[in-house]
């Protein structure tokens, strides 16, 4: 190695080694420095009396054209902007007689920008002068790009953390906090989060409603190192209480000793008071606010469930309105959905709190009675609902009296499940019809006037298969943004030639009954994608049609038969919707989401029908591969002048177009539901406003005269 030097005879404090020792050894040492050893005049030029090897690999210039600035001076390589930064510094440690240390910018010979450090100290003449400096340069540039992408790192952390929507926090194990955003004061009710740690200092019994809560969180925290949406209700600063969801985590050190938790908040009151909503919707009687089917049907097994008091019966009654299809025909829907109201409120008053009252349907109510003495105490409250819903009502100026006929069922006596109970409570109503009505009826064995119409119904439908008594009819589905039709529904209709045309929900309840659904839904599938692909044949509007399915249908195999229709009908897949009802959907959630991935599999599409009927958690709602939600036309007949279905309509719709889904409204019969339903951004409508089931030729022809006005 060449140690380049001036002629100037060098200064012996250079040489640090004894003069008995080879000059190779202070050779090989500076050669392997990571940087350059220097030695320059301490005057307006800086000259360089003395410069190591590692000049060429920190500034790319050989030591010679630095060395007494021969080519370039030192100072020239400094970077202009740093130049007076650089002289001002080594010139306060030059006066204080002090080493320096400076970090600044150089200019290498190719133009490259490097940061430098810097350190050296003044040789001094014994007057005190400065004869030279002396130091060493090495190049930081890495160090220093790393610190800046540091620095930028938590520019952007904290940026994050100051303005994130959600709430940030770390707590103490012992519950206070140590850090928290602007996001988690705000939703605590604080002023700044300065404000929020100093006076929130004991998280459990301040900001817990439920002091368990925090013990859970702890718990979790202990077993599993982290919570995951743990929902609870937590107070404000005001004392107004609200739910949140926390996510967080349990921060360790290297010895594995706990430092704090470390999470964050998201306030999810709106969507608990809206889960709530749909939960009571979805149970509860849109008109008259009593219990559904849903709700009586898990009350009721419920209640035979529940070990009783020896000889204690329940008792499951049946009232249905005498006069009801005379008042809701002849003075309207409006004045029969007053009227049911009316009659809800009068069972409820006849009844414990303790008892359920909920509606079946129509004009049809449903009581449980649990725990009743004998069959004297049952009868008591049977006079008693008699004696008030027959009770003078007025409507307008006219007054009304409306009588009922009741049907009773005991548990055990008379049935042990649930649907042997609500059956005989329906057969002893009719009993009480019979007899003149305004009456009630206990359930005996002999009285069942409806079981030989019954195994009539189900002799004739096991022949309609064989006979082709079944047709199918067609119903429009409408584009609300433009009209245009987009889709069909297929229905079923059963040509009885001792009844005439049977609507299917008289004969679909006892064809589920007698096994009969199956092959009736198969028959359905198979007519229904053979027409559509006769319509696309002839050249008319291609559009998918939509196929109701039973739940007796929703089983594995139903994605080979569905493969198989489509393969006999050459119809394609895309063309084929399959419709299945929201309480189907949750019986077997698991099995549901299995199947429907199958299905799906086949490039078809999947809709929820009576969505808002049943109950949905939203997080399966999530996991299912639907395309759209159907909302139940008993909202929709009601958007217009109800508040209460105006309100769970637009819910679905925000909550459908959420997870991206289609949301189709049926049953709209007039421009008012309509308007409405465009106005809240439905997508789809079918209804007797558009049209009602039609034939094959009538839909066909409608096909034609749309593909007409189109071209």
């Amino acid at each position: 190695m060449k140690i380049v030097a001036s002629s100037i005879k060098a200064d012996p404090s250079l040489v640090s080694a004894p003069a008995n020792r080879s000059p190779r050894l202070l050779e090989t040492l500076l050669a392997n420095l990571d940087g350059m050893v220097y030695r320059r005049r301490e005057d307006e030029s800086w000259a360089m009396e003395f410069i190591s090897e590692g000049c060429l690999a920190l500034t790319g210039y050989l030591p010679e054209d630095l060395l007494m600035n021969q080519l370039v001076s030192y100072e020239q390589l400094i970077h202009a902007d740093d130049r007076h930064m650089v002289r001002a510094r080594i010139a306060e440690s030059l006066s204080q007689q002090s080493r320096f240390e400076i970090e600044y910018r150089i200019v290498r010979a190719d133009g490259q920008l490097r940061w430098v450090w810097e350190r050296g100290v003044g040789i001094f003449n014994p007057d005190g002068s400065v004869d030279a400096l002396e130091g060493f340069i090495q190049d930081i540039t890495e160090r220093k790009e790393s610190n800046q992408a540091l620095l930028e790192a938590e520019r952007r952390y904290r940026s994050i953390f100051e303005n994130a929507i959600e709430g940030v926090f770390q707590t103490t194990p012992s519950g206070a906090y140590i850090a928290v955003n602007p996001a988690l004061a705000r939703i605590y009710g604080y002023r700044s989060p300065e404000d929020l740690i100093v006076s929130l200092r004991d998280i459990r019994h301040q900001l817990y409603v439920e002091n368990e809560r925090r013990a859970e969180f702890m718990r979790l925290m202990e077993e599993e190192g982290s919570v995951s949406n743990f929902e609870s209700r937590v107070y404000r600063r005001d004392g107004e209480i609200i739910w949140i969801s926390e996510n967080a985590r349990a921060v360790h050190d290297e010895a594995g000793q706990l430092l704090f938790y470390e999470g964050t908040v998201e306030a999810i009151t709106e969507r608990k008071l809206y889960e709530a909503e749909i939960r009571h919707q979805a149970t509860h009687d849109a008109l008259t606010g009593l219990p559904n089917r849903t709700m009586l049907h898990n009350h009721l097994q419920r209640a035979i469930q529940i070990p009783r008091q020896k000889s204690a019966l329940t008792a499951v009654v049946f009232v249905d309105l005498d006069q009801f299809k005379y008042i809701n025909d002849s003075l309207g829907h409006q004045i029969g959905d007053e009227l049911l109201k009316t009659v809800a409120q009068r069972l409820v008053s006849c009844v414990r709190d303790s008892d359920m009252v909920a509606r079946q349907g129509g004009d049809e109510f449903v009581l449980v009675l649990e725990n009743q003495a004998d069959e004297n105490s049952i009868t008591e409250v049977m006079q008693r609902i008699l004696t008030a819903v027959a009770k003078p009502w007025r409507a307008g100026d006219r007054e009304f009296h409306i009588t009922s006929s009741i049907g009773i069922s005991r548990y055990p006596t008379d049935g042990r499940d649930v649907e042997t109970l609500l059956k005989n409570a329906d057969s002893a109503m009719y009993k009480a019809k019979e007899r003149g009505r305004n009456n009630f009826q206990f359930f005996a064995r002999w009285m069942d006037t409806q079981v030989s119409n019954r195994l009539e119904m189900l002799v004739s439908l096991r022949q309609a298969l064989d006979k082709d008594e079944f047709k199918l009819f067609y119903q429009p589905k409408v584009s609300i943004a433009d009209g245009s039709i987009i889709g069909a529904e297929a229905l079923i209709r059963w040509q009885s030639p001792e009844q005439g045309m049977v609507a299917p929900d008289r004969f679909i309840p006892f064809a589920e009954e007698a096994g009969l659904i199956v092959p009736i839904g198969e028959w359905v599938l198979r007519t229904a994608c053979a027409q559509n692909k006769a319509w696309q044949e002839a050249g008319l509007l291609q559009i998918p049609v939509a196929v109701n399915l039973s739940p007796r249908q929703l089983d594995q195999s139903l994605p080979d038969f569905v493969r198989k229709v489509l393969t006999e009908s050459a119809l394609s897949a895309q063309w084929l919707e399959l419709e299945i009802t929201e309480n189907v959907v949750m019986k077997d959630a698991e099995k549901t989401v299995a199947t429907l991935n199958a299905l799906k599999q086949l490039g078809l599409k999947i809709s929820v029908d009576d969505f808002g009927t049943g109950y949905s958690s939203l997080s399966y709602l999530r996991r299912f591969p639907v395309d759209a939600l159907k909302i139940d036309k008993s909202f929709v007949r009601d958007i217009a002048r109800d508040a209460d279905s105006a309100a769970i309509v637009k819910a679905v719709i925000s909550l459908a177009h959420i997870l991206n889904l289609r949301v189709i409204a049926e049953g709209v019969e007039d421009h008012e539901q309509y308007n409405f339903l465009r106005q809240n951004g439905c997508d789809e409508v079918q209804g007797y406003y558009f049209g009602k089931p039609m034939s094959v030729a009538d839909f066909t022809l409608r096909l034609q005269q749309e593909q007409s006005s189109e071209e």
